[in-house]
């Protein structure tokens, strides 16, 4: 019955796992459509290179030099021709549009190297911006490659390495030390610490003891954990993250780029004037010369030249833009919501409070503590050194010192016994204790106990960052957010204590991936969000957010999920990522709307024949340089990018 049972669930971990294949082969082969507009650009480069070293350095006739151009216009404008009609059918009117007729004027015209030219930034940008939305598929490779691909599995007095896949429920296993965990499970051996804050929020290394659950995708510690499989790996948290993962890359919403923002009205009115100046005239030549002059450079070429110094200074700053589009959409975000664990708070537990038994000095339970905790390894002995080192208390010798797993602290200190426990094992011990303990605090506690007695219980929160108060309070007056949240997988005591201490009211505690997946896609359609995370769990919420930024480099899976990584963990350097957004769109409005406003002038004085189309190509240009040059100010550094 037991093998029929083990049968039934290995075939239904079989047809998951092919589905699961399935939709990543899907994301491949979008990745690889996603790649022609790479080549017709590398293909548009060529051509204009061979165009010019056949035309100046062989000076061949027009006949040979302009078969290169044509090739590309033929190969490469056809394509982007056909699309843009596509677009056209849909009503969709982008600065795209225009470029594709100002493609097709220029091959009337045999303007073939502006054909060409336009061809190169038609498709440079798609591929810039296919290249930013294929990063979806990098996040899902990075989580499947992260996930163990075996696990240890007992048998008998043997250890047999199988397949993540053949892991069963019931299958007992072994986590080594520093692996990540395979499964979700229950520990039946051994005693250590977890770390699960990536996928739970949760700030602290937990401790495992048997009868403790363990999750997959969470880091072991330094000791060997024997654990019982109680969900197939299809079916573990970490799993679970990744088909969130899927369903949020799928989901995500479409964002209008500034560039097809402005096109979408500067489109038509150009056509609008070249037909209305070919009707009045009844000169074609009028038509040409209008969309000659009204060639959406400025669009094309300006608003990504701002974009890429905006990336630039970012760079220098250490926040990296994965995703350009983030630049352009953070100033219209009106609601903003933050992750807890790593990201308003330093993610490390640190003493909150001592209570110390009636007549027992403190500062004294704190020392002998201190000199103890020095030599462990727990995840509270660092911050109680600390505690004791900013309280100015020096340490003393300790001997005897004893750490057995799962079993508390204990050593000698000046001829005195010193023991640092839990308030659980305190009371197995002594259940009568229970009346003179202080009542058990939201945090992390543990108790001190010398030569015997209980002296004090130590309290532990992991604190906001210092610049959290400020940072919070003036995001609504100078960055205009109307909404602030804060959503953590963590408890609610831990998450309303830290919002009361920042000044956030909307509160959402014990929230799993899932669940802020929902909130962050219901919030983003009713404004556009930005949501601010450091762990795994944040991953599927980042990429439903309208933009997504990552707090410090704590996991790949994140990093690769986000619009933006601030590199060092500052709230700081969020707040510069807010200025240089606001100041690259602020640039960049100017020299769109800047060489827009030039070009239509343009297209009057040549609607009334006063600017021919070589006169017009020309006038152009220059309406492009001055639209570049004002560009460029986006990579150069203000005075101040922060205002808090």
């Amino acid at each position: 019955m037991d093998q029929d049972i083990h049968k039934r669930i290995a075939s239904a971990q079989r047809g998951k796992k092919k589905q699961a294949s399935g939709k990543l082969r899907v994301l491949h082969w979008r990745t690889l459509w996603g790649q022609r507009q790479m080549i017709i650009a590398t293909l548009a480069v060529l051509g204009i290179i061979t165009n010019l070293f056949l035309r100046f350095a062989l000076q061949l006739v027009p006949s040979v030099y302009d078969v290169p151009l044509l090739m590309t216009l033929t190969i490469g404008g056809i394509p982007l021709v056909g699309e843009l009609l596509v677009k056209l059918a849909h009503r969709q009117f982008g600065s795209d549009l225009l470029a594709g007729i100002s493609i097709v004027t220029a091959a009337l015209l045999n303007q073939y190297l502006a054909g060409a030219l336009v061809v190169l930034m038609l498709s440079g940008g798609e591929a810039l911006e296919r290249y930013a939305v294929g990063s979806a598929s990098s996040v899902l490779r990075a989580l499947a490659g992260r996930m163990p691909l075996i696990a240890h599995k007992k048998q008998g007095n043997k250890i047999l390495d199988v397949a993540l896949h053949d892991v069963a429920i019931g299958d007992e296993l072994q986590v080594f030390p520093h692996e990540l965990c395979p499964v979700d499970g229950v520990v039946t051996a051994g005693h250590g610490v977890m770390d699960e804050a990536y996928l739970t929020g949760e700030p602290f290394k937990i401790s495992k003891t048997p009868g403790s659950n363990v999750l997959s995708g969470s880091i072991n510690g330094q000791s060997v954990l024997d654990i019982r499989a109680t969900k197939l790996a299809i079916d573990s948290r970490y799993a679970k993250i990744m088909r969130v993962m899927q369903a949020s890359e799928h989901d995500r919403p479409q964002l209008r780029r500034l560039g097809d923002q402005l096109g979408a009205f500067y489109t038509p009115l150009a056509v609008a004037v070249a037909i209305l100046a070919w009707f009045i005239t009844g000169q074609p030549v009028r038509f040409l010369a209008v969309l000659v002059i009204a060639t959406p450079c400025p669009l094309l070429i300006a608003i990504p030249v701002a974009i890429i110094g905006a990336i630039s200074l970012s760079a220098r700053r250490g926040i990296i833009i994965k995703k350009p589009v983030v630049l352009e959409q953070v100033e219209a975000c009106r609601t903003i919501i933050f992750d807890k664990t790593g990201t308003l708070t330093y993610g490390e537990p640190s003493l909150a409070a001592v209570y110390s038994k009636p007549g027992i000095d403190g500062n004294e339970s704190l020392m002998f503590a201190a000199s103890l905790e020095r030599y462990s390894k727990h995840p509270l002995a660092g911050a109680i050194v600390k505690a004791a080192a900013d309280a100015g208390l020096s340490q003393r010798e300790a001997t005897a010192i004893s750490e057995p797993p799962g079993a508390g602290l204990t050593g000698t200190i000046d001829g005195h016994q010193v023991e640092i426990t839990s308030r659980r094992k305190l009371l197995d011990r002594d259940p009568s204790a229970q009346s003179f303990l202080p009542p058990h605090g939201d945090g992390l506690e543990c108790l001190v106990i010398i030569d015997g007695a209980y002296t004090a219980s130590f309290q532990f929160r992991d604190e906001p960052r210092a610049d959290g108060v400020s940072f919070v309070k003036h995001l609504g007056p100078r960055h205009r957010f109307d909404r602030l949240m804060l959503v953590s997988g963590d408890r609610e005591s831990e998450v309303r204590y830290l919002a009361d201490r920042v000044g956030i009211s909307e509160v959402y505690s014990g929230q799993t991936p899932e669940e802020k997946l929902n909130i962050v896609k219901a919030e983003t359609h009713k404004a556009r969000t930005l949501y601010i995370g450091d762990g795994i769990n944040d991953a599927p919420a980042l990429m439903a957010a309208t933009v997504g930024v990552a707090l410090g480099q704590n996991s790949e899976i994140t990093t690769e999920a986000a619009g933006a990584v601030i590199m060092d963990s500052s709230l700081k350097k969020v707040d510069e990522f807010f200025h240089i957004s606001r100041r690259m769109r602020n640039v960049a409005l100017q020299s769109a709307l800047g060489g827009m406003a030039l070009s239509i002038i343009g297209m009057v004085l040549a609607s009334f024949g006063l600017l021919p189309p070589v006169a017009g190509a020309v006038s152009q240009e220059f309406i492009d340089l001055l639209a570049v040059l004002n560009a460029l100010r986006a990579a150069l550094p203000p005075k101040a990018l922060t205002d808090f």
